[in-house]
């Protein structure tokens, strides 16, 4: 085991540390916020399709109305991805 004199031990080493972890930090966060906007944005139009068949089998009539308030839904159910991913970077 070696002993260091206390004149020469290093005061800056968890600056150092930190310098190296907290990039490292901040790049996972990112990629979970990321991860969880495409999470929920899955789940969201997998519950606008399934309540557009739904509506579709309940009412055949009116299958493109409900076909058109579907893809408007899903298209801003997906925007919330893109943002995320503009957000982060």
């Amino acid at each position: 085991m070696t002993v260091v004199p206390a004149e020469a031990a290093d005061h800056n080493q968890p600056k150092k540390i930190r310098d190296m972890i907290l990039p490292l930090l901040a790049e996972i966060g990112g990629n979970i916020h990321v991860g969880l906007a495409a999470l929920g944005a899955a789940i969201g139009v997998g519950l606008i399709g399934m309540g557009a068949s739904s509506a579709v089998g309940r009412n055949p009539g009116a299958a493109t109305p409900i076909l058109v308030q579907a893809i408007l839904a899903i298209a801003f159910a997906e925007a919330i991805v893109f943002y995320a991913l503009f957000l982060v970077h």
